[in-house]
């Protein structure tokens, strides 16, 4: 699902770190680094649409790279 703007992420949690990461190879060919992690929060976003909804949101993260690949997994309201 595609968003305009994400915004207020709170509860991050970690689900995946290191080698247990399926998209390892393709996260380090494209933006380098070495400690990625994949997590989850729950965001508020503005939808194509320009509603605004809660939605639980994937992205995966390495130090000094940042948030890279960031979707939404559901709405939440």
């Amino acid at each position: 699902m595609q968003f305009k703007e994400i915004w207020a992420i709170t509860n991050i949690e970690t689900i995946a770190f290191k080698s247990s990461i399926r998209e390892l190879k393709r996260l380090r060919t494209l933006y380098g680094g070495r400690r990625w992690m994949k997590r989850k929060a729950v965001a508020r976003v503005r939808l194509f649409d320009d509603t605004i909804h809660e939605a639980e949101v994937h992205w995966y993260e390495a130090h000094s790279i940042g948030k890279k690949d960031v979707k939404i997994k559901r709405l939440l309201d």
